[in-house]
């Protein structure tokens, strides 16, 4: 009877979270949407998909498109031009009410996929409804809903298949597609085979080669598809359009949140590949070593928000609204009982410093930076390069942990000690406040 009625109070007491959370969420995205529109955003990224969707239907030269009033150019792989044909059949105005409807979904789903990467244990139903209300006022989401930007998606695309068990048939999936509308998220394929290939000589196929042939099947797959319908555009964008970074927009752009952004405001030259190929080939391999050492620990969390840091410290171009993995890190200090730390990045990534530095394209405002404008547009991958190194001083400290004794933990007769029991990849991590876990007892 006493088990029935703590059941009972607790379903009570998590429906009132989630209706508290819903109302809480409702609110913040409601004075969001209202404060875009105040704003008059243009939304002028899902413009441009909607017309890349528009070549693709008319049959006409895709990277020779130019979109809006500014003359935005296709960046993305043809297969994400036939992901976004259906964006033509609604008119401008609904076309950009559905994206960002669409792209609050994303945040929560997104949000939601984070808590379960990064605390492992059950939290608290609502949970991510109150994290996602605050999170949509962050700049890096803030900017991807200004713009229309399809980030939100590539992120629950990739954190879907870092989150499902080992073994699951459709793991793999969500990166090789991902990859196949927007490069970047290669690089996790590239964590996956490392960490797969390193488990081989140890005990043969394992789940992570596994996930890497599903991520290399579905882009191959969408890959050729698109070679199937678009053969000319295809062969153009892997043959040229690929190595012309430089298409998306300035490399000096303050905006441009990538490493190769700060060198080019650093140097005060658009063309900083002197430095920069150098810089970038250092920090993958770093970055890489990160991940996989996480990897074969267990702490998948810190592999993924690792890889994701890395790939947009490489990137030529990241723009801020590419950053909405913040969110993860966040959570994943929060979850490492780093709670300074985390206020200090969230408040960084709220603090739309960036915005804050005078810009001109024409002008080339961004190489006549002084040393605090510097400081200011170097913010995310200062932070970013921050949590690499934290994430490798947690590895050294795992294996100085390893080499000490285990003490001997006294269980009832038949029972395994916490040392004997199965490694679970749903242990909650050490540090994690109680209120952010459920009691394995009720």
């Amino acid at each position: 009877m006493t088990v029935s009625t703590s059941v009972s109070a607790r379903v009570t007491a998590d429906r009132r979270s989630v209706l508290v959370g819903a109302g809480v969420c409702l609110l913040s995205f409601t004075g969001f949407w209202i404060a875009q529109r105040a704003a008059a955003v243009s939304m002028i990224d899902v413009m441009v998909y909607r017309a890349e969707g528009r070549t693709v239907l008319d049959g006409l030269d895709l990277y020779a498109m130019r979109a809006t009033q500014v003359g935005l150019p296709t960046t993305y792989p043809p297969f994400a031009a036939l992901l976004f044909t259906p964006l033509t059949l609604l008119g401008v105005p609904e076309m950009r009410t559905l994206a960002t409807a669409g792209n609050l979904l994303l945040l929560v789903a997104f949000v939601q996929l984070s808590l379960r990467l990064t605390f492992r244990a059950a939290v608290r139903p609502g949970t991510a409804l109150w994290v996602a209300a605050a999170a949509v006022w962050c700049e890096p989401v803030w900017t991807t809903l200004r713009y229309g930007q399809i980030n939100l998606l590539i992120g629950v695309a990739v954190l879907w298949d870092l989150t499902r068990r080992d073994g699951h048939r459709w793991a793999g999936v969500g990166i090789g597609l991902a990859t196949a509308v927007k490069l970047t998220p290669a690089l996790f394929a590239v964590m996956l085979l490392i960490t797969g290939l390193l488990r081989f000589r140890e005990a043969g196929w394992n789940p992570w080669l596994r996930k890497t042939a599903t991520a290399v099947g579905a882009f191959l797959a969408a890959t050729l598809a698109s070679a199937v319908v678009l053969p000319y555009d295809t062969r153009r964008f892997w043959t040229d359009i690929v190595f012309r970074a430089d298409r998306a927009g300035p490399v000096e752009a303050a905006a441009n949140q990538s490493l190769r952004g700060v060198l080019a405001r650093v140097l005060h030259t658009t063309d900083p590949a002197q430095w920069w190929l150098p810089v970038a080939a250092v920090v993958t391999v770093a970055g890489l070593a990160v991940s996989v050492t996480a990897v074969r620990r267990g702490r998948t969390a810190e592999a993924t928000v690792a890889c994701a840091a890395t790939a947009l410290l490489v990137s030529p171009i990241s723009w801020s609204h590419h950053w909405v993995w913040c969110l993860p890190v966040v959570l994943l200090l929060v979850a490492h009982g780093r709670a300074g730390w985390a206020a200090v990045t969230g408040t960084g990534f709220c603090s739309y410093a960036l915005w804050r530095v005078p810009r001109g394209t024409a002008e080339r405002l961004e190489l006549d930076q002084d040393r605090t404008q510097m400081m200011l547009t170097a913010l995310y991958p200062a932070l970013a390069l921050g949590l690499l190194v934290y994430l490798s001083g947690a590895g050294r400290k795992d294996r100085v942990s390893a080499g000490r004794p285990v003490a001997k933990e006294v269980t009832a007769p038949g029972r395994p000690t916490r040392a004997e029991e199965p490694a679970s990849r749903h242990t909650p991590y050490l540090g994690v406040p109680r209120r952010w876990r459920r009691s394995r007892s009720a």
